[in-house]
């Protein structure tokens, strides 16, 4: 890392806004290998020192990776001037130059990414890499054999291709008794896809939830609007 002021790297650090970082300067609450220091506009290469705020140690990561359990009523968003965003969600993280990796419905539940790491999200929605993302549904009525298969050899909803091959597994619908319940799993990331590709046979979706997307799995103790810190390594 190269030399930066001491205000920058407390504010990338997620310590506070540069007003806040300012404030805790002036009040010694800041230190540098053991030595009070109060001069935000210093210049060094952080991480090759100790610098603790309040006594604890402060460190900066260039990428952040959060696994959030989006709940309904929040967009896939930064920003949005009529509803709450995913981003929000996130309380006491430093959310500069965080942005979901790829988009969830308003209506729509389950497992988000969260990361500054812009690489690592082309990877991940690149058409071509076709990672796999699954989802739990519930539908208005049963899903025909016939209309399973449709969905499994690669059903067309309107677009100019064809959806690449879905695999779908039944599972029982512990939520509504009756209503059908299953796992759907797609390879592609288009507009209201698996709403779209039940739309074609007929079905109208009435809860969907993503299970997972590549490696990671949502874990079953994550509540909506609860998130988790992962690694790099735990993505790829």
């Amino acid at each position: 890392m190269a030399a930066v002021r001491l205000e920058k790297y407390l504010a990338d650090a997620g310590c506070g806004s540069r007003s806040q970082i300012k404030a805790l300067l002036k009040q010694g609450r800041v230190s540098v290998d053991g030595n009070v220091e109060k001069d935000g506009s210093r210049r060094e290469d952080y991480a090759q020192h100790e610098v603790r705020l309040d006594g604890s140690v402060v460190s900066y990561e260039k990428y952040v990776y959060y696994l959030l359990n989006k709940p309904q009523g929040v967009v896939s968003a930064t920003k949005d001037a009529l509803s709450d965003t995913v981003i929000g969600l996130l309380a006491g993280v430093n959310t500069k130059g965080l942005f979901p990796v790829g988009r969830l419905d308003k209506d729509t539940e389950g497992l988000l990414l969260i990361t500054n790491d812009g690489e690592l999200a082309h990877n991940l929605l690149s058409p071509k890499k076709h990672v796999a993302k699954k989802y739990y549904v519930n539908l208005d009525k049963a899903l025909s054999e016939e209309n399973r298969i449709k969905i499994e050899e690669g059903i067309d909803i309107g677009d100019e291709k064809p959806c690449l091959p879905a695999k779908i597994e039944r599972v029982e619908n512990a939520k509504k008794p009756g209503d059908l319940s299953c796992m759907i799993t797609i390879t592609e990331g288009r507009y209201h896809q698996v709403k779209r590709m039940f739309e074609a046979c007929g079905l109208t979706v009435t809860y969907l939830k993503r299970i997972s997307m590549g490696n990671l799995t949502l874990p079953e103790t994550l509540h909506p609007g609860e998130f988790l810190k992962i690694d790099r390594e735990e993505i790829l």
